[in-house]
């Protein structure tokens, strides 16, 4: 186990096969094929009582293992939103699983703080982000959602919850829109306001929040004598990417002094491209924002870029210091395990830093616009056929669309009918795409934005979905 020379040849081993991955990806099914509890029964059912030889352990993993795995690095991965990675953010990630390093505090791994700190300074700067924000790297949105709750949660008590609880509180009061993502809600459950206390906003056509309907709806709460206190907005909602109108709702936030966070989990990623940051005009009156390197910027995950404007109050949420903590850098240093949730910290930063300096912030953009390029190349395929519906603008690399032959009219059967299209593509295991309901209509999800997917992916793809309806339809 502890033998150098045999981790040494193991490792070189795991390496050709990491090598080997990437040269075959497209000869394994895009989604697993197993039916339920298949993985499950093929293991024993007690671990071993003395160790295994690696080349066993390797002999189950593709075996047993990888018929189970969903290849998310498959150049035809066309659903939900892409999880990247890339060679460099591997390599980094290596060295970051070597050094097995715990990263709490400054004391614990100085280079480990100063990269992070340096890295976001850097995605400030590369995508035109106020320079008064703060930022850090929480592990996912979601988490990010919460610690944005959170802090608006203590700032409006003065930070009494944190020392009091929620006793003699009026309900206090959260919105977003009807498209927002489902960890808005569970953060408010989590954070203790309840689901009730969550106002789910009306969209509009495009499937924004409309910012009146937001207004009106904090002036009824105030008269029921409820306390708003914060606004979550959509850079790019889950189901279509539709961009909520952020100045409109900034400026609502900022006239009754509510905590205003941007989830731009997926799109925020493009705010790289100079050419997509007028859609998100506002992004400046944020409290918070968070957006995904570990989604589209070729990061493996998990890597969430997290900033905030009041450094002071999101500390002042976290910030437990017990003895055993206590050290005399922390004056001069950023000790993140204050700026969220966690204690223990992974080195996030260093693959981020591993990707940004092999690709460059000019092959970052060449890939960005390649991708939403592709996804133009997709949906001009859509709109020159009229047995087609787009259900979505299309301002990135995401259109949802649906099949809607002339000859059939009733609903419940354009929807089985598309449902039979999805499941379909998905059993052949030549691309795996997602579904939505728009307006209550079922909706097939086509993304575009996989690290290493080129033109004649998308070729495959329409002869697929060609091929799948004349053999279901016509």
């Amino acid at each position: 186990m502890n033998d150098i020379e045999k981790f040494r040849a193991h490792a070189h081993d795991l390496v050709n096969w990491m090598a080997d991955y990437f040269k075959e990806i497209e000869s394994y099914p895009v989604k697993s094929q197993v039916k339920p509890r298949e993985i499950y029964s093929q293991l024993p059912a007690d671990p071993p009582a003395e160790g295994e030889d690696f080349q066993n352990i390797m002999d189950d993993f593709n075996r047993i293992i990888m018929p189970g795995m969903t290849h998310w690095q498959h150049p035809s991965f066309h659903a939900y939103f892409n999880a990247n990675n890339s060679f460099p953010s591997i390599l980094g990630e290596m060295l970051t699983a070597t050094l097995g390093s715990q990263c709490m505090i400054w004391d614990t791994s100085p280079a480990a703080a100063e990269l992070e700190e340096k890295i976001m300074e850097w995605l400030k700067q590369m995508m035109v982000l106020p320079n008064e924000w703060h930022g850090v790297i929480q592990d996912t949105a979601s988490t990010s959602t919460l610690v944005a709750i959170l802090s608006a949660r203590e700032r409006f008590t003065n930070f009494q919850i944190n020392i009091n609880g929620f006793s003699g509180q009026s309900d206090m009061i959260f919105y977003c829109s009807e498209e927002a993502h489902s960890s808005v809600e569970k953060a408010v459950k989590i954070a203790g306001f309840g689901s009730k206390n969550l106002h789910k906003i009306k969209v509009d056509s495009s499937f924004a929040m409309i910012p009146e309907k937001l207004e009106k709806q904090i002036q009824k709460d105030i008269t029921l004598g409820l306390q708003p206190i914060g606004v979550i907005a959509a850079a790019g909602t889950t189901s279509t990417l539709a961009m909520d109108p952020l100045r409109p709702i900034g400026n609502i936030c900022k006239k009754y002094e509510l905590w205003y966070h941007i989830d731009a989990a997926y799109a925020g990623n493009t705010l790289v491209l100079p050419e997509k940051q007028s859609l998100f005009d506002g992004l400046e009156l944020a409290d918070s924002f968070v957006f995904n390197p570990h989604k589209w910027m070729f990061t493996n995950f998990d890597a969430s870029a997290y900033f905030v404007r009041d450094k002071n109050a999101l500390i002042s949420t976290f910030e437990i210091l017990p003895e055993y903590l206590k050290t005399r850098s922390v004056s001069e240093t950023n000790n993140y395990r204050d700026w969220g949730i966690q204690l223990g910290r992974r080195f996030r930063a260093l693959k981020l830093w591993f990707v940004i300096r092999s690709y460059g912030v000019n092959g970052i953009k060449d890939t960005f616009r390649k991708h939403i390029a592709l996804t133009g190349q997709f949906k001009d395929f859509l709109d020159q056929d009229s047995r087609f519906e787009i259900m979505a603008p299309v301002d990135f690399n995401l259109v949802c669309f649906r099949y809607t032959p002339e000859k059939i009219s009733d609903e419940k059967t354009i929807d089985k009918l598309n449902e039979q299209i999805l499941e379909s593509i998905n059993k052949t295991g030549k691309a795996y795409v997602t579904h939505t309901r728009l307006n209550g209509k079922y909706t097939i999800r086509f993304i575009a934005g996989q690290t290493r997917i080129e033109k004649a992916h998308i070729d495959k793809f329409i002869n697929l979905l060609k091929d799948t309806i004349e053999e279901i339809v016509e």
